[in-house]
């Protein structure tokens, strides 16, 4: 979980990206290591298409970030990441 002193920088909620029609996820992260994502130690959130959001996951990968949350967008709406669930005996 993100520190509370630590502003969002990146898109806003209502953000333009978020209603583009090639958006597919919205990441929050944390950069540990400056990279062309972003400088260390800011926390970001950003709407992205595929190609970025693999481009976060080998950020990720590498350590140079941490992501904190992502969801699904469709079409402007954000779908939370559902947890799996739990099959066998109870």
């Amino acid at each position: 979980m993100k520190a509370v002193h630590m502003p969002v920088i990146g898109h806003d909620l209502l953000a333009v990206e978020r209603f583009r029609d090639d958006t597919s996820r919205m990441v929050e992260f944390l950069v540990l290591a400056d990279c062309p994502l972003g400088k260390r130690d800011q926390y970001i959130r950003r709407f992205l298409n595929e190609e970025g959001y693999n481009q976060v996951l080998e950020a990720q990968r590498k350590g140079h970030i941490r992501v904190y949350k992502y969801c699904g967008v469709i079409e402007g709406h954000i779908m939370p990441a559902k947890k799996k669930k739990r099959r066998g005996c109870k």
